[in-house]
């Protein structure tokens, strides 16, 4: 596959989470499920350790690496992260490792990768499990011999990197199906941190909205809050999306200047809110007691209303990553999209009225 020039300047290194990676980042996870994670990072930190963060999406993985890297020797140099689902395998090799001048189509010049950019910091790899077999081969030759060569290169380029792996896979899982090498599971899992979801720390709620309000309303020069009710509401949610979701739940309260709407979401979602219109077929039925009823037709719509809210949970828990979605769905990437047609889901910002941005390149190219 040629290279585009154009994709090859794509930053993986992106932020989330709001402003949890400032200092007090790890100061907002407080409860007593995160105190063992507290525990361990002090006793990992100053150790050049590989680690292996596991836990579901938005749970705060990041948060903890660079928790690691600030609380280790290696603080005053690169924290570099790669999300290694985000690009497809030539790309990511690049992305990782450099490559020369004329390595490929659109290889105009020389360009280091992360692991030298990274050299004596910390390179976190995100979304290990969707890295391509190949290139796990080669992760493995670096950890093993700490060195490493470009695409299209010969030079041997040594490498003092402290690398963190984190992912939401089921590793084991991908092994028994041989989409994971098992020798680099064990280079990798030296240290296991496992993070819990939102829903087991549910004390961290009311300051992680607390601190995602300040940080909105002062972004957008608002002064919005969030009244008692609604903080009870977010307490009892289950939060899917975990830290990410919620963040994201209160940035629409903001922006709304209301916290109603996603009140009456979560509440209708907890069973509080207003039930779900009876279908038309289930009024004739009860109006009309001799109808014949189809056994058929009741189980085709029980499977159809399954399907969608299956497919609206993959969405909202990969942020609308159409690619990923048909991916973890293991269906084609034109079924999806026939799919979300059919079954009339809409996007957050089509929900709040706002005109979606084009999918991105790279979520073409991933599918």
């Amino acid at each position: 596959m040629a290279l585009s020039v154009h994709l090859r300047s794509y930053v993986c290194d992106f932020i989330f989470l709001g402003g949890l990676y400032m200092s007090e980042g790890l100061d907002l996870c407080s409860s007593a499920k995160m105190q063992p994670i507290r525990d361990l990072i002090a006793k990992v930190a100053a150790t050049n350790t590989t680690l292996l963060l596991r836990g579901e999406s938005g749970v705060g993985k990041e948060v903890v690496a660079r928790a690691i890297h600030k609380a280790s020797p290696r603080a005053h140099r690169q924290f570099l992260k790669v999300n290694c689902a985000a690009l497809p395998g030539e790309l990511l090799e690049s992305e990782l490792f450099g490559h020369e001048k004329g390595a490929f189509t659109g290889a105009y010049r020389q360009k280091p990768g992360k692991f030298e950019a990274a050299d004596q910091g910390t390179l976190l790899l995100d979304e290990i499990g969707e890295m391509p077999l190949r290139l796990q081969a080669k992760l493995l030759h670096v950890l093993q011999d700490g060195e490493f060569s470009r695409v299209g290169g010969e030079k041997i380029i040594g490498t003092d990197v402290r690398l963190i792996a984190s992912t939401n896979r089921d590793l084991e899982t991908a092994m028994r199906a041989h989409q994971f090498r098992e020798d680099l599971y064990y280079r990798l899992n030296v240290i296991e941190i496992r993070i819990p979801p939102l829903r087991e720390r549910r004390e961290e709620i009311p300051v992680l909205v607390d601190h995602f309000l300040t940080q909105f309303n002062s972004q957008y020069g608002r002064k919005i809050e969030i009244p008692s009710e609604t903080m009870r509401v977010f307490v009892e949610y289950h939060w899917p999306g975990n830290i990410r979701e919620l963040e994201n739940a209160v940035k629409r309260v903001v922006v709304l200047g209301t916290h109603r709407t996603v009140h009456q979401e979560i509440a209708a979602t907890l069973g509080r809110g207003p039930r779900p219109a009876v279908t038309t077929a289930a009024v004739t039925a009860t109006i009309n007691p001799e109808q014949m009823i189809s056994l058929k037709d009741i189980a085709r719509q029980a499977a159809r209303d399954a399907e969608r809210v299956a497919i609206k949970e993959v969405l909202d828990r990969v942020h609308w990553n159409r690619a990923k979605a048909a991916r973890l769905l293991q269906i084609s990437y034109k079924a999806l999209l026939y799919k979300i047609v059919q079954c009339g889901l809409v996007t957050p910002e089509e929900k709040q009225g706002i005109v979606p941005e084009p999918m991105s390149r790279n979520e073409v190219v991933a599918s």
